[in-house]
């Protein structure tokens, strides 16, 4: 029973949690509530419609493009060349255009779409204002949907440096940025980029800095052809962090986390040291004082003919173990000038079959007892050992400190330089700012609004539960046991009761005893049991009798003693009557007076 109970407390709480997640997930709406009436109609109704509003900042902004004006306004398609390449992809010639993605959930809500495969494609718009990397974070926010999947390509964007030459109309992949960041994915080798361009204080030259790569798994954002927000945020303490869906992936600090590192070490080996010729590196040597023992044989075979080994009888020793097949026959194309003298396959003798062998008997080959191999010195350790040996350390003559590597170099446009192998990927809700308020509105008013529509689209709750555990694989876990629990729970109560004679001579075909022999072994024992308790209410009031007789019986004794007493006491004191019979003569006569 204890087991029981447990049992259903675990139900209890895989329900819980599946019903927390669903509240998590579904997006509390007054036009989601269905009217009661509605649920007795066999027809499920329509989803609930999500009116899309074109998001606007709530604040100051670097950069907003929402691309709802239906136009590519503001933004410079490429028409440079992409160097050291084939004349025939060198061109930057890939399509964009501003359309609605293609299973839309919001109409209205348009995005950037790059339309070619196997192009190369580039564009990019200037800022509003420069972002300067100064007392302020950055925050970096846009959304990517792969609407039909991603062989191998990039969604990633590059924040161009600010230059006196910058010219967005030859904007192409060597052209200085800032920051690159966003998806990219080639085979199954699936990645977040954040590279940073880091200047060296000392020499002016750059440098690509990679972050760590995420420890997550990032398919899925990869392959279920849904909207996904990606967020970077850089603090001027140097620390960063990039989101999926609001979701932290990746942190870290620019001091800490980027490879190669920001700064380089203080000292580095010697270029110009070399190894000592004597140096000895070698842990242990052989044994120089070792000698091969005498009766060490180093010709003895490894296997040797087992003399005790007996031929086994009926051996077939004139028959041979394969013999031509007698039932093949020359094909009619051969030509034994060409194909020379025809010979037919050879196949396993049948005489073979019911003998233990057949052919020439040889004595088995055992391990050789007295086989040692060839013989080798031991090996001791090296008293001249004297370590690996490394090149000296020397000052780093480019040693640098940059306790700031936040404050880079001010970028003044956004581009798109990307080759695919998969067209029709949507890009939305571009935002470069400074203040989280600001992000989390946009991202609010658009991916959330996109998040709304396509939950209110998905069919039903079994929808619902899949994509929930699509998003979380624990979830799986939990559904198995909500399915599984019952099915055990049904066998536990139905099994584990009483047993029913009938049904079990009926399932094992035993022989089954006559019913009215049953009938009168059921009655003879209730008529025995019947007796038994008017046997056992009969001495109980025979018992009760004699107990009422006996007390009886000390009572008239008790009773006779005591007149015996008073007649002796009467006969021993006659004058102690007669004086009593006076006192009473003398108390009634003034009565009588």
């Amino acid at each position: 029973m204890e087991m029981k109970l447990w049992l259903m407390l675990v139900l209890m709480f895989g329900v819980v949690v599946i019903r927390s997640e669903d509240d998590d997930d579904v997006v509390d709406d007054e036009e989601d509530e269905i009217p009661l009436e509605s649920e007795a109609e066999p027809s499920t109704p329509p989803p609930p419609k999500v009116t899309y509003i074109a998001p606007v900042p709530i604040g100051q902004v670097h950069f907003a493009e929402s691309f709802d004006k239906g136009t590519l306004g503001g933004w410079v398609l490429s028409r440079a060349k992409k160097e050291d390449t084939d004349e025939d992809i060198a061109k930057y010639d890939g399509k964009w255009e501003v359309e609605d993605m293609k299973d839309t959930k919001l109409h209205g809500d348009k995005g950037l779409v790059l339309k070619t495969r196997a192009k190369h494609h580039a564009i990019a718009a200037l800022l509003d204002q420069p972002f300067v990397f100064d007392d302020k974070p950055l925050y970096l926010q846009y959304e990517v949907n792969f609407q039909s999947g991603i062989e191998c390509g990039g969604a990633y964007i590059k924040l161009l440096s600010k230059t006196k030459d910058l010219n967005l109309e030859k904007f192409y992949d060597k052209t200085p940025y800032t920051i690159m960041f966003g998806p990219d994915k080639c085979g199954e080798d699936y990645k977040l980029h954040f590279i940073i361009r880091h200047k060296n204080p000392e020499t002016g030259e750059y440098e690509e800095k990679h972050a760590k790569r995420p420890d997550v798994d990032l398919k899925n954002y990869y392959t279920d052809q849904k909207t996904h927000l990606y967020t970077l945020v850089v603090n001027p303490d140097n620390s960063f962090q990039i989101l999926i869906d609001q979701t932290v992936v990746n942190s870290g600090n620019l001091l800490e986390d980027m490879t190669p590192p920001i700064n380089p070490p203080k000292e580095i080996e010697d270029p110009d040291d070399q190894k000592p010729e004597d140096w000895d590196e070698r842990p242990k040597i052989t044994d120089p004082d070792a000698v091969k023992p005498d009766n060490w044989d180093e010709d003895a075979p490894a296997k040797i003919p087992d003399d005790s080994a007996v031929k086994p009888e009926g051996w077939l020793d004139d028959e041979p173990e394969y013999i031509p097949d007698p039932d093949a026959e020359k094909p009619d194309d051969w030509d034994e000038e060409m194909d020379g003298e025809w010979e037919a396959p050879q196949i396993a003798n049948p005489k073979c079959d019911s003998a233990p062998g057949c052919g020439t008997w040889n004595l088995p080959m055992i391990d050789n007892p007295d086989y040692k191999g060839k013989w080798k010195a031991p090996t001791i350790d090296n008293p001249n050992y004297q370590g690996v040996w490394k090149p000296k350390k020397i000052p780093n003559p480019n040693y640098f400190e940059d306790l700031h590597p936040f404050k880079m170099t001010p970028f003044s446009a956004i581009g798109l330089e990307l080759w695919s192998m998969t067209s029709d990927i949507f890009f939305d809700n571009f935002i470069i700012c400074s203040d989280k308020a600001v992000v989390d509105q946009w991202a609010y008013d658009g991916w959330g609004l996109k998040k709304t529509a396509e939950g209110a689209a998905e069919t039903g709750v079994v929808g619902q539960l899949m994509s929930a555990a699509e998003e979380r694989p624990w979830l799986w876990v939990i559904y198995i046991l909500i399915i599984a629990l019952p099915v055990f729970l049904v066998i536990v109560f139905c099994c584990t009761g009483k047993k029913d004679a009938a049904a079990e001579y009926k399932k094992t075909d035993a022989p089954q005893p006559d019913v009215k022999d049953e009938e009168e072994k059921e009655e003879q024992k209730e008529e025995e049991k019947n007796e038994r308790e008017e046997e056992k209410i009969t001495e109980e009031k025979q018992k009760s009798d004699i107990e009422d007789a006996l007390e009886n019986t000390s009572q008239e004794e008790e009773e006779e003693e005591e007149e015996e007493e008073e007649e002796k006491e009467t006969r021993e004191n006659p004058s102690a009557e007669q004086s009593d019979e006076k006192m009473d003569s003398a108390s009634t006569k003034p009565q009588n007076d």
